[in-house]
């Protein structure tokens, strides 16, 4: 487990403990969910929620955690704010959102399959391995299933608990 500089205030800004400036860079991962102005519709068969037609948008929750960043980043204690999101090619409208706030960069990880918490959990850890952020800021939760899992989850994979 790779042990991580002791962070500390020191006159307004991050530093660690060897008095070093330290700039951070932000992971946000965001979720494209039905948009939250629109009335679900279950499946005719009661198989699920359907998607067809639906307008798509980003978490509100996921969008907060964004917002936060940027003032972070506009506040100068941060360098770069990394967006990522897991799932279909059509989640690329999210990261766009998100690079519209003032993200720096986006990640898609692509995938057909439907994910749960840990799955999704697991691959934010890999790319936290690959990115190396010093901070990850996730939404309290998706609104979609209400789950409020995967930033525990992320945590105690990366060791950050």
């Amino acid at each position: 487990m790779e042990k991580r500089p002791a962070i500390s205030r020191y006159n307004g800004r991050l530093n660690t403990t060897n008095n070093k400036e330290t700039r951070l860079k932000i992971l946000v991962p965001v979720k494209r969910v039905i948009d939250y102005n629109v009335k679900v519709r279950v499946k005719a068969d009661g198989t699920g929620v359907d998607l067809a037609n639906v307008k798509m948008s980003m978490n509100p929750f996921d969008e907060i955690a964004v917002e936060e960043a940027m003032r972070l980043k506009e506040g100068g204690k941060a360098t770069e704010v990394v967006a990522v999101s897991c799932g279909i090619t059509a989640c690329q409208e999210t990261l766009r959102t998100a690079m519209a706030i003032g993200a720096d960069r986006a990640i898609l990880v692509e995938t057909d399959v439907e994910l749960q918490p840990l799955a999704v959990a697991k691959l934010l850890a890999a790319v936290a391995k690959k990115e190396s952020p010093q901070l990850i800021i996730l939404g309290k939760q998706a609104i979609d299933d209400d789950s409020n899992q995967t930033g525990q989850m992320l945590a105690a994979l990366l060791g950050w608990s």
